[in-house]
């Protein structure tokens, strides 16, 4: 039925790709030579603390793990609160009538649980984990 578009497709996949991996090779020898270029006018004391890498000389800690785990956490109990919220409603399973308009009618309503309720408890987990990363930040402020 789409056989027409596979083959434009394709060839544009193909493409991109190629162009992508070229754009990529000559980047990184432009980046090598800027680098040997304004090498010997610097060095590594202008860069401290301008990289965004972690300083172990200091007590700054990275809450990324903190962040992805409230997010994954709340993914999951949303994952679970649609799960509960939509077999209580009916439409969980292959839905309970036959008729045709219904049941799309019902997987439309179980999609419409699932994803609100995921969107809802991955946000609140984010914001959780900026709660917790303000109240730490001020503890170690003082």
């Amino acid at each position: 039925m789409m056989d027409f578009l596979t083959a434009p497709l394709i060839v544009g996949i193909v493409f991109a790709a190629i162009y992508g991996l070229f754009e990529l090779f000559v980047r990184r020898n432009e980046r090598l030579a800027i680098i040997e270029k304004i090498g010997d006018k610097l060095d590594a004391s202008a860069f401290e603390g301008k990289l965004g890498l972690p300083s172990y000389l200091g007590n700054r800690l990275s809450f990324s793990s903190l962040k992805a785990g409230c997010l994954l956490t709340g993914i999951g109990l949303g994952l679970l609160v649609g799960f509960f919220l939509s077999t209580s409603i009916g439409t969980g399973c292959d839905g309970f009538m036959n008729n045709g308009w219904r049941d799309w009618y019902h997987s439309d309503v179980s999609g419409t649980i699932y994803g609100a309720s995921v969107l809802l408890f991955g946000g609140i987990g984010l914001l959780v984990s900026f709660i917790i990363e303000m109240k730490m930040g001020k503890r170690d402020d003082k």
